[in-house]
């Protein structure tokens, strides 16, 4: 078996891994850095369904989700400019660095091409009525600036990144898996990876685990087996639901994103809107064991007649559960079942109907699906009873903010499952309670998205320096 020693050791290429490397180059560090990928380089990551019109199941991986990037580069790319949204970070580093941060690294992303326009900030007047809207419906409206990459364009702006690092000496493996950490007398000495038969021990005196949101579930298999200090935390369960473009209008003009948060009678958990998508299109991504879930994307040229965002409920279990990914994972798994592998896809009025949606309904609407090999059925066999009730709840209070949200032909696209519910338990600087190991992103379960993984990796790499 080969082996290798480096200084700092980091696993997976997204965000928050990309920036950890990246902001100790800025600093003018001269240690040795290893980037190790299960997925390929940014610009060999290909998405074949463009050309076959429905998802044929890539193996070994899903190339939405995984390659340089991590699930960053095949996304909307939006980066959210507020510390109030992306997680719980916050709470570990202090709202000031944070806000502080987050401006620091959006420079970054402005020096490799981003967009300078920002949206949400113009239109002040506007925002408060929608804001007194959403007072009315229960619901509590979170202000935040966006920065609207696109999906095409993240994909520039990741390659430009991808090039730099390595024309400055940093070591990026890809298509190597890592299969387990090395750890002696609580002390962190490494890990091993693998690519088929080509099996090497990497030797570092830093490890950084910033493997996303589709590496959780490895991420709490590893906590378990090595005594990482962690514990359960949040997992969401919810829906893709896509409207005409002519519904959310206002909205999308004066915010982009609409960021709601209700606790809907009467169970009270936390709903939320998510990654809201003007003229976007909703997508499907696998994970291992073949779980298709939906997403959603919004390109800067190219646009659809609907908008997308998702509506997710927030699952906190106690003792003596302690497995929130795998039921999160059992949910999708009913869900596609259902629609024989794929995106289930049915219309509200349906639901409250109490029936499935059938395919000639759905060409007879006025909304059209914009992921063409989604399966109309009955999402409500699969998703338990207290998130349906919640959603169908959240929707209808929408409604009270953007009328016509909640019509007949508004489209529920299902599973839509976010994986982030092991939170490792770190100090401030990062540290685990394994000396050397450091975990960060989206699968350490302290953020959400883009700019608060990359902000988490901007001060690794300074602890790291």
């Amino acid at each position: 078996m080969m082996e290798q020693k480096y200084d700092v050791m980091i696993v997976g290429a997204g965000p928050a891994g990309i920036f950890t490397a990246l902001e100790m180059l800025r600093k003018g560090s001269d240690k040795k850095i290893l980037i190790v990928e299960k997925g390929s380089a940014i610009e060999n990551r290909r998405c074949p369904k463009h050309q076959t019109k429905q998802c044929v199941n890539c193996k070994p991986y899903c190339h939405i989700t995984t390659g340089f990037s991590g699930a960053g580069a095949f996304s909307d790319g939006k980066l959210s400019l507020s510390s109030d949204v992306g997680g719980d970070l916050p709470r570990l580093i202090g709202d000031d660095l944070a806000q502080e941060t987050i401006h620091y690294t959006d420079s970054i992303y402005l020096e490799f091409g981003a967009d300078e326009h920002v949206e949400g900030v113009s239109n002040p007047e506007e925002v408060k009525e929608i804001r007194k809207r959403a007072i009315q419906a229960g619901l509590k409206l979170v202000d935040c600036p966006i920065r609207h990459l696109g999906t095409e364009k993240a994909q520039d702006i990741y390659y430009a990144i991808e090039q730099y690092l390595l024309q400055h000496g940093v070591d990026i493996l890809f298509g190597f898996e890592c299969t387990d950490v090395i750890i002696e007398d609580q002390i962190c000495r490494g890990a091993y990876i693998a690519k088929k038969d080509d099996k090497r021990t990497v030797y570092a005196e830093h490890v950084v685990v910033a493997t996303g949101r589709r590496g959780a579930e490895w991420l709490e298999t590893l906590c378990s087996d090595h005594g990482i200090a962690h514990q359960p935390g949040t997992v969401d369960i919810g829906v893709r639901v896509e409207v005409r473009n002519e519904v959310m209008e206002t909205v999308n003009k004066v915010l982009y994103e609409s960021k709601l948060i209700g606790y809907p009678q009467p169970f009270k958990n936390k709903v939320r809107t998510f990654c809201q998508n003007p003229g976007g299109f909703v997508s499907q991504e696998n994970y291992d064991n073949d779980l298709a879930v939906v997403n959603g994307h919004s390109y800067k040229e190219l646009k659809s007649n609907n908008t997308n965002l998702a509506i997710l409920v927030s699952h906190n279990f106690n003792t003596p559960f302690n497995q929130p990914i795998a039921y999160a994972q059992k949910v999708g798994e009913l869900s596609n079942m259902l629609g024989a592998g794929h995106i289930l896809v049915q219309r509200f009025g349906d639901i409250l109907d109490g029936k499935r949606t059938w395919p000639k309904e759905l060409a007879q609407s006025n909304i059209k699906p914009t992921l063409p090999d989604a399966v109309a059925g009955d999402i409500t066999a699969a998703i338990p009873y207290r998130a349906m009730t919640n959603i169908i709840s959240f929707i209808q209070a929408l409604d009270h903010v953007v009328p016509g949200f909640a019509s007949t032909e508004t489209l529920l696209y299902s599973p839509e499952l976010k994986f982030y519910s092991n939170r490792v338990t770190m100090d401030e600087d990062f540290n685990t309670s394994v000396q050397g190991l450091h975990c960060l992103g989206d699968s350490s379960g302290w953020t959400r998205g883009l700019m608060m993984a990359s902000v988490m990796g901007v001060l690794m790499g300074r602890k790291l320096v």
